[in-house]
């Protein structure tokens, strides 16, 4: 049964959430993929104020399509998340705690994620229009030159995910790999 979490992702409720665990995620989320992620750490880098406050936010790897006539959002699939990998550990420093995506991260990115008691969920690729359904509200808030890769605030409403990695740096593909490898002894 999933487990049903309501934002902001604070440490406390971090450290409940284990790798494998089903989740329905409830509050408001940030959309932003590469270039955005860039240019949230250049702005960081100058000492300037985020366009959001991070402290305990969750930043969901997107690029949405635009919405149809009667739409919040259009298809909102998730982006690999390894292309953020050379930005997560500064974002998770300022405050950033739960990330959404798909795919493998870099051990550097597992151990900020044991120091900042971080979290990353994992969406469903190829779902993309199912996962809008979850998107109740959407605004632009910066880098609208970006399109897609634009930050957004998004509020959702029991966006179905999976803890794949959890803040003690337990992996779910590893841990699937083991048990599976395990099976066939």
């Amino acid at each position: 049964m999933a487990k049903k979490i309501t934002l902001p992702l604070t440490p406390e409720l971090a450290k409940t959430l284990k790798a494998g665990d089903e989740v329905l995620l409830t509050g408001t989320i940030y959309t932003s993929r590469d270039a955005g992620h860039k240019r949230m750490c250049e702005t960081l880098a100058k000492g300037d104020p985020l366009p959001f406050n991070p402290e305990n936010a969750t930043i969901y790897y997107v690029g949405p399509t635009p919405a149809k006539p009667g739409q919040v959002i259009g298809s909102a699939g998730p982006t690999t998340s390894g292309r953020m990998d050379a930005y997560a550990p500064t974002m998770m420093s300022v405050g950033a705690r739960g990330m959404i995506g798909k795919g493998a991260r870099l051990p550097e990115v597992v151990e900020a994620m044991r120091k900042y008691s971080g979290v990353y969920f994992g969406a469903i690729g190829g779902a993309g229009a199912l996962l809008a359904r979850s998107i109740k509200k959407c605004e632009l808030i910066a880098y609208e030159d970006l399109g897609a890769e634009a930050l957004r605030e998004l509020y959702v409403e029991d966006m179905p995910l999976v803890v794949i990695i959890d803040s003690e740096g337990n992996n779910l593909y590893e841990l699937g790999r083991e048990e599976y490898l395990a099976s066939k002894k």
